[in-house]
C-alpha cells in the first residue's frame, strides 16, 4: 500500500520522539538538561491533536518527571540564579505533567528573592531595552557580569550576546516564571513591551548572519510566549511585522540548512492559521522530512553538546505535528496594548 504524506509525517514524528526519549534516559544528559526535556514532553503532550502522540509524550514526560523530582527534592542552599531558573522551568513542566511538589515551589518563592533582574536577565527589562553588552557564557562555563570584556575566571576575551539573544532569554524566563506563579526579577509585560523597539528585524542579506539568526529565534519566542507555546492561535493583525518576517524568511532556513529554525517557523506560522496545504507549510514540511537523520534525529550528528541533538529534533517534531488549538487569544491578554505601543529605547 502506498504511504501517504500524513503517514510519512507520523512516522518521522514517532522516530524523532523516540530519539529524544532515548537521549533523556542517558543519566549525564538528564542531569544537565532534565528540566528542558520535561518541557519538551509536556509541550507535545498538551498541544498535540493526535491523541496517540499526546499520550506517548505524556507517559514519557511523567516517567522522567518522577525521576527529576527525586533528583531535585529541594532548592540547594548554594543555588545561584541560573540554578533557580532551571528549577522553575523543570518544576513548571513537572507540575503540568501531574508530578507536583508544593514544598519545592514554596522554597523557590523564597530563594528567587535573593537575586535581581540583573542576575536573571543580565539587565533590568523594567527600565531599559535589551542591551548589547551582556556577555555570552565563557568557554570555561563562567557567567560574567554585564559590560565585562574578559572573563573574570580564565581571562579569555568574551563575546557579547546580540540584543535579540538577550531579549529571547528574557521573554522565555519572564514567561515561565509567571506561568509557574513566581516572578523572576521582572514580569513578562516588562519583556514584551520592547517589541516595537526591536523592529524592524534584520534580514539575512544584511551582512550579519548571527544577528539575523538570533532575530529568528527571538521572533519565534515572541509567538510562543504570546500563544502559550502553541495552545492558542494568534491573529496576524496583532503581530504583522512578525508574521511578515516569518513568511519572507522561511526559504532562508532551507538555504541555511537549519531544521531547528524551520521547525520554529512552521509551528509559528501554523499558529497564525496557515493550513497544511499552504505552499510555505508544504515546502517546510518537505524539507524536514527530507533532512531527518537515520537515527530519527534532526541537525548535526557530530556535536559535543546533546542539546544540539535533541533540541533540533524537538522543534522539527513541532513543525511537523498538528495542534489542538484552544481558540484565538493571547496567553496574557493584558499585554495587547504593548504589542503596538511606542517606547523610548534609551540603550542605543
Amino acid at each position: 500500500m502506498r504511504r501517504t504524506p500524513n503517514d510519512n509525517r507520523s512516522q518521522a514524528i514517532e522516530r524523532g520522539l523516540s530519539f529524544i526519549y532515548q537521549t533523556a534516559c542517558e543519566p549525564a544528559n538528564f542531569e544537565q538538561y532534565g528540566f528542558d526535556y520535561l518541557g519538551c514532553f509536556q509541550g507535545i503532550a498538551f498541544t498535540s491533536k493526535d491523541p496517540k502522540l499526546s499520550r506517548t509524550a505524556r507517559e514519557m514526560g511523567r516517567e522522567r518527571a518522577r525521576l527529576w523530582r527525586r533528583q531535585n527534592p529541594r532548592v540547594p542552599k548554594d543555588a545561584d540564579a541560573e540554578d533557580l531558573v532551571n528549577l522553575v522551568f523543570g518544576s513548571y513542566a513537572a507540575d503540568s505533567l501531574g508530578v507536583r511538589d508544593g514544598q519545592m515551589k514554596r522554597e523557590l518563592r523564597i530563594a528567587i528573592g535573593n537575586f535581581t533582574a540583573q542576575d536573571y536577565f543580565g539587565f533590568d527589562p523594567a527600565v531599559e531595552a535589551p542591551p548589547p553588552d551582556v556577555p555570552e557564557e565563557c568557554v570555561c562555563e563562567t557567567l560574567n557580569e554585564r559590560g565585562r570584556r574578559t572573563c573574570r575566571q580564565c581571562r579569555r576575551r568574551l563575546t557579547m550576546m546580540s540584543r535579540y539573544a538577550v531579549w529571547q532569554d528574557t521573554l522565555i524566563r519572564s514567561y515561565m516564571g509567571e506561568r509557574y506563579g513566581i516572578v523572576l526579577g521582572a514580569r513578562y509585560a516588562d519583556a514584551i513591551k520592547w517589541l516595537p523597539a526591536m523592529r524592524p528585524y534584520p534580514q539575512s542579506d544584511a551582512g550579519n548572519e548571527d544577528n539575523f539568526y538570533d532575530a529568528v529565534y527571538a521572533v519565534s519566542h515572541v509567538i510562543y510566549t504570546l500563544n502559550a507555546y502553541s495552545r492558542y492561535q494568534l491573529s496576524s493583525d496583532w503581530l504583522p511585522f512578525e508574521y511578515s518576517f516569518l513568511k519572507q524568511n522561511l526559504s532562508t532556513m532551507i538555504q541555511m540548512e537549519d531544521p531547528e529554525g524551520m521547525g520554529e517557523f512552521l509551528d509559528s506560522l501554523k499558529s497564525f492559521g496557515l493550513a497544511p496545504n499552504h505552499p510555505l507549510i508544504r515546502k517546510g514540511v518537505n524539507y524536514l522530512l527530507s533532512s531527518q537523520n537515520a537515527d530519527g534525529s534532526w541537525g548535526e550528528l557530530e556535536v559535543d553538546d546533546i542539546y544540539q541533538r535533541y533540541h533540533p529534533t524537538w522543534t522539527a517534531i513541532d513543525g511537523l505535528r498538528d495542534y489542538a488549538w484552544r481558540g484565538t487569544r493571547l496567553c496574557f491578554p493584558k499585554v495587547a496594548p504593548l504589542l503596538k505601543g511606542e517606547v523610548n529605547n534609551d540603550s542605543d
